[in-house]
């Protein structure tokens, strides 16, 4: 089973932003100061994308690959950005792993983000034990 990563998507406003960049070209390149020491086990995982404190989408880990001009590590993904279920997640920098049994479902075809709560009131509602 392939390990996944977390990362916020700082850069887009909104999930639009971040597919129009994801899926612009024949890949997508996240740069990162570190390589994963488990990198190896994150070929064919995914990026999970945190957005308004949830994880809302994921793209498909295709690689790593060292940059010769300034020695970052580039992270290489599939230009295709997958929804999944609005799962609650703080926000942190840099990434995190994410073990394969604490990832959300994909949304079906159709389906929207908004048939399920914002992540932040997700988590509020978690706290309070209604949900």
């Amino acid at each position: 089973m392939p390990l996944h990563m977390t990362k916020i998507a700082y850069r887009s406003k909104s999930l639009d932003t971040l597919r129009a960049w994801v899926e612009r070209g024949p890949e997508a390149h996240m740069t990162t100061r570190y390589l994963p020491k488990r990198h190896e086990e994150m070929v064919g995982g995914s990026l999970y994308w945190i957005m308004d404190h949830a994880l809302v989408a994921r793209s498909e880990i295709l690689g790593f690959e060292k940059r010769a001009e300034d020695g970052r590590w580039t992270i290489r993904l599939a230009p295709r950005l997958i929804r999944v279920e609005p799962r609650p997640k703080r926000a942190h920098q840099g990434w995190r792993y994410l073990a394969e049994e604490d990832t959300p479902r994909d949304l079906a075809e159709g389906e929207d983000h908004g048939d399920v709560l914002p992540g932040k009131m997700m988590n509020r509602l978690i706290r309070l034990g209604l949900v």
